[in-house]
């Protein structure tokens, strides 16, 4: 029975398909798994010891008959072309059926059923990815809540802190964005909340205020609504540089926590679109990232075409 095996690899978690034909059910029989990626990957940058944790994991979880199958995987750590082939040979290795490797962010297009489209990741990080007419893997922004990574939640929350502060400096009185993110961060003035801002000590415990600055928004605060109509158009201002490197796209795919969960962020990404790059349509991603590896692994494997 031929299988096929998609995995998304993220860095919080590891979640893995492994799909059989089932030619007598007129329909593929699936086993689904999800583990912490910290269960059989030690860091990142080790390509051998990856495909080391990563059979390991397949073989305990499904039999070592399973190393036959197709194999596609998107990869959080995978950032350039070298890397993914790297990756990919090291999975080669191990793995009697083909394989390819892509970064994690490259998931969400084939799982949309996109096949011209640039993918966008909005959520603890924010970058948009695409491969170019030659298959290397081309990126703008990700990089990371202290330099950039606008429109993703820690980047929201240190854009409205900025917000704050500067109305702050203007002599403005406090609106619903400061108050909220005064009371976030259990701050008195504009000194404590630039210092609590500044002491978090990680991106994922700075975007866990971003939903402030969405309430904030609908309570009326005009500061919000410029901190997300800013962060749709640098979204929109990474997908026009891939573009202006020679990425051939008809659509955009966005998904990640942030952009998924938030209407305004949409609306504001698409308005930008519209307003930069008219033609180019936005979807949101509606399923898991993991169904994009399905749907590499199924054109990898002539059993599933």
């Amino acid at each position: 029975m031929a299988q096929l095996i998609g995995i998304d690899i993220g860095g919080t978690k590891t979640h893995v398909v492994v799909e059989a034909d089932g030619a007598h059910l007129d329909r593929p029989v699936r086993t689904e798994l999800v583990v912490p990626s910290a269960d059989w990957r030690a860091g990142l940058g080790d390509a051998a010891a990856d495909a080391r944790g990563l059979t390991r994991l397949l073989v305990e979880n499904f039999g070592s008959g399973v190393l036959a199958s197709a194999l596609a995987v998107g990869a959080h750590g995978c950032e350039n072309t070298e890397q993914c082939h790297d990756l990919e040979r090291a999975l080669g290795a191990m793995i009697d059926g083909p394989v390819v490797v892509v970064n994690d962010s490259e998931l969400i297009p084939p799982a949309m059923g996109a096949e011209r489209a640039i993918g966008v990741v909005v959520g603890t990080g924010s970058i948009a990815t695409a491969r170019d007419a030659r298959g290397a893997l081309v990126s703008a922004g990700g990089w990371g809540w202290f330099l950039g990574d606008e429109g993703s939640a820690p980047g929201l929350v240190r854009e409205a802190t900025r917000a704050v502060l500067d109305s702050r400096d203007r002599g403005e009185p406090l609106d619903a964005l400061g108050r909220r993110l005064f009371a976030a961060f259990d701050a008195g003035n504009g000194d404590e909340l630039a210092l609590a801002v500044t002491e978090t000590g990680s991106a994922e415990a700075l975007g866990e205020r971003a939903p402030e600055v969405f309430a904030a928004a609908d309570d009326g605060s005009d500061l919000a609504v410029t901190v997300v109509r800013d962060a749709g158009a640098h979204l929109a201002a990474l997908v026009d540089r891939l573009l202006l490197r020679g990425i051939a796209a008809d659509s955009v795919v966005a998904g990640g926590s942030v952009i998924e969960r938030q209407p305004r962020l949409q609306h504001a990404f698409a308005s930008a679109l519209a307003d930069r790059l008219p033609g180019l349509a936005l979807r949101i991603l509606d399923r898991p990232p993991v169904e994009g590896a399905v749907a590499l692994a199924r054109g990898l494997s002539p059993a599933f075409r």
